[in-house]
């Protein structure tokens, strides 16, 4: 999904080890072939080929969970996570090289339906998994991992600026996280311990390029404007148990920009870090409950 991988097992022979890190492989791989817009052979790609006609297709069961995952964040966070971004993202010059049905897109506007008896699915308007899918990918794995007896006594699986924690660390009494900005040096602005739990981050670190007029343009696109939102932030990082529903609510909070971020934040009771396009770093009280470490304690 365009990051890179990382497993790290703790209580395995060498030879699960392997065996382990070939579980994770293939599952992801298995996401990838559902849910890639990259790919013009993947199953989202060829269901978006569908978008805006009466046509009802049969979708496997890792596609029909994301498409209902990815509608209900939609209602959860009052439109702003949607996954019709993906036209505005081809628009604005991300372009994967996979033909769209080119469909107005109206805000908060319903763009599936399910028939769950046959797994079928018909959409309105083509969408975009990247907001969940990645998320989605490192749950199925972990649950692979659970399902073949090679989570070993604890593991960290990552991809890219997600990553699900659970059971012992190679050492301490947590798995120890570094919360990053974007980077001019190796130390990360503050440390996090956790027992368990999703760690996601949206930033626009990564997935950033330049408009035909030099404007820099990043892909945590604002629905209700069509514009890249979260102006003064440059990355949300959100602490939760499930690493999907990490990938949504960190992106809402993106959105939410910097004058709302923390007392949404609160209200929730989510476990927030955020840091500012000067590379400040400001955290929820409950964010601040798991983190041991921050490079301005240091200098304080």
């Amino acid at each position: 999904m365009g990051s890179p991988l990382r497993l790290t097992v703790v209580g395995l022979a060498p030879a699960a080890a392997r065996r382990a890190w070939r579980v994770v492989v293939e599952d992801v791989e298995r996401s990838e072939a559902a849910l890639s817009r990259w790919r013009a052979e993947s199953a989202l790609s060829r269901l978006n080929a569908t978008a805006g006609s009466d046509t009802w297709a049969d979708v496997d069961r890792r596609l029909y969970v994301a498409l209902s995952a990815a509608a209900r964040a939609q209602l959860l966070t009052d439109g702003r996570f949607d996954a019709r971004v993906i036209s505005r993202l081809e628009a604005l010059g991300e372009r994967a090289g996979v033909p769209l049905p080119e469909i107005p897109v109206i805000r908060n506007e319903p763009w599936l339906e399910r028939d769950p008896r046959g797994r079928r699915v018909r959409l309105a308007a083509p969408i975009d998994s990247g907001g969940i899918g990645k998320g989605l990918a490192v749950r199925w794995a972990a649950a692979a991992l659970a399902r073949a007896g090679l989570s070993g006594a604890g593991l960290l699986l990552e991809a890219g600026g997600d990553l699900f924690a659970k059971g012992q660390p190679p050492e301490g009494t947590g798995w120890r996280i570094g919360i990053e900005e974007r980077a001019v040096d190796d130390e990360p602005l503050a440390v996090i311990e956790i027992e368990r739990g999703a760690v996601v981050t949206s930033s626009t670190a990564v997935r950033r390029w330049s408009a035909p007029d030099g404007a820099t343009i990043h892909h945590l696109i604002d629905p209700a404007t069509g514009d890249p939102g979260g102006d003064g932030l440059q990355a949300v990082t959100l602490l939760a148990s499930d690493p999907a529903w990490a990938e949504v609510w960190s992106k809402a909070l993106f959105l939410a920009g910097p004058r709302r971020i923390a007392d949404e934040a609160r209200a929730r009771g989510f476990a927030a870090w955020w840091v500012e396009a000067d590379g400040t770093l400001h955290m929820s009280p409950a964010a601040r409950a798991v983190t041991i470490w921050t490079r301005a304690d240091r200098a304080a």
